[in-house]
């Protein structure tokens, strides 16, 4: 009765854990379904604000224009048509708010009925206009021309330098700085907490003494479960002052103060895995090593690494998963320029702090939603590879290692 009572209950936890599996898979499947369904909707988004339209005189000998183009122009860096294609002639640029500086309130009509003829009028007397007028006001009897519609290209948006999410009227989605900043972070940040964070698990794994290493373990845990916001004023107040003062810099808020602070974060997560992992050698194993003369160092670097090496790895991408994914403390110490840096010494903006900082201004389903989406999807493609190319890295080495 006890042996079938006992079958029973296994077999309906091994049904839970599979059905708990399934879930997740699932579940998993489906947001990257749905995040790359969303962020992919970009690019069948006009370059141009959605229902506007860019208007030229019928004269204009330019035929299209690139949203860096358009945006220059209207940033006034491009004040000549002869620097885009067309003939000598001064640009003159023109917003819907502008219409009275050309015609009286009383022309436009009372309901603003006459807003079309008005601006086809104003388009037709003036060779050198470009202008940016919703859609609606173009009719049939338009007296100038519209340039051809464009799409946001994969080009613009992953070689692009600028991003300029709210630029009006062609925003700048140029992800190669957030992609940079981004990179550049989370590698410095894995390159100062890996070598720490290995040597710390050896240490408590391995030649701590037991008291010591009650009290130190505990309080590396504790680590892990501190708001990220809490680091970031901890970067304010010591890293960012201490980069500016070293490297005399006109300011602290780099790409080297996030790469420290994302190290300091990502410690206990590394150290904890990792020693975890090597505490599981076999005692029988470092006793016949030492047995055979190795020494305490040798059988730590040729059996117990090897030995341990799955949760290294785990250790590992564990900690490369909190340095490329996290966004607060990130957000308050690189500075938040979207530029593209030079050095890990400049002020940068990561993709995560992007999605943070913007989502909750992007309106729903707009251009802007979909480009934050898209960033979700490279960033889940970089720690994808990353993860990859960890797991083939240090399978190589345990194997060269046997």
């Amino acid at each position: 009765m006890i042996k079938r009572t006992r079958k029973i209950v296994e077999f309906f936890i091994e049904k839970a854990l599979l059905l708990s599996g399934s879930v997740t898979s699932i579940a998993i499947i489906l947001i990257v379904i749905f995040l790359f369904r969303e962020g992919m909707g970009l690019f069948s988004s006009p370059e141009i604000e959605h229902g506007y339209v860019l208007a030229l005189n019928k004269e204009n000998a330019v035929q299209k224009l690139n949203a860096h183009q358009v945006k220059d122009i209207f940033d006034h860096k491009i004040t000549n048509w002869s620097e885009v294609g067309g003939k000598s002639e001064e640009i003159v640029l023109f917003r819907l708010d502008d219409i009275t500086n050309y015609v009286s309130e009383e022309e436009l009509g009372d309901d603003l009925e006459h807003v079309p003829q008005a601006l086809s009028k104003i388009v037709s007397e003036n060779p050198g206009i470009i202008a940016f007028i919703p859609a609606e006001y173009v009719l049939k009897d338009f007296n100038g021309r519209t340039l051809e519609e464009r799409n946001i290209s994969l080009e613009s948006f992953f070689f692009g330098k600028e991003w300029y999410p709210t630029s009006q009227p062609a925003a700048q989605f140029g992800v190669l700085p957030l992609i940079t900043g981004t990179l550049w972070v989370s590698f410095w940040a894995i390159l100062i907490a890996l070598p720490f964070g290995l040597a710390a698990a050896i240490y408590l794994s391995e030649l701590a003494k037991p008291g010591v290493r009650k009290v130190l373990k505990p309080i590396i845990e504790l680590l892990a479960g501190i708001p990220s916001v809490v680091y970031g004023f901890f970067g304010l107040i010591v890293i960012v002052p201490m980069i500016q003062q070293t490297f005399k810099l006109p300011v602290g808020e780099t790409g080297l103060a996030g790469s420290i602070i994302l190290a300091i974060m990502a410690l206990p997560t590394i150290i904890t895995v990792a020693e975890d992992a090597m505490r599981t050698t076999p005692r029988a194993m470092k006793e016949a090593s030492l047995a055979l003369g190795a020494t305490h160092w040798q059988t730590i670097h040729r059996v117990i690494i090897p030995y341990s090496i799955s949760g290294i790895t785990a250790a590992i991408v564990l900690g490369i998963g909190r340095a490329i994914g996290e966004t607060m403390a990130v957000l308050m110490v690189t500075g938040n320029a979207a530029v593209l840096p030079k050095t890990i010494l400049e002020p940068m903006r990561t993709i995560p702090a992007t999605i943070a900082a913007e989502l909750g201004e992007a309106p729903n389903g707009g251009t802007h939603y979909e480009a934050l989406f898209l960033l979700g999807c490279i960033l889940f493609l970089i720690t994808m590879v990353i993860s990859i190319i960890v797991e083939i890295i240090t399978s190589r080495q345990y194997k060269q290692q046997m």
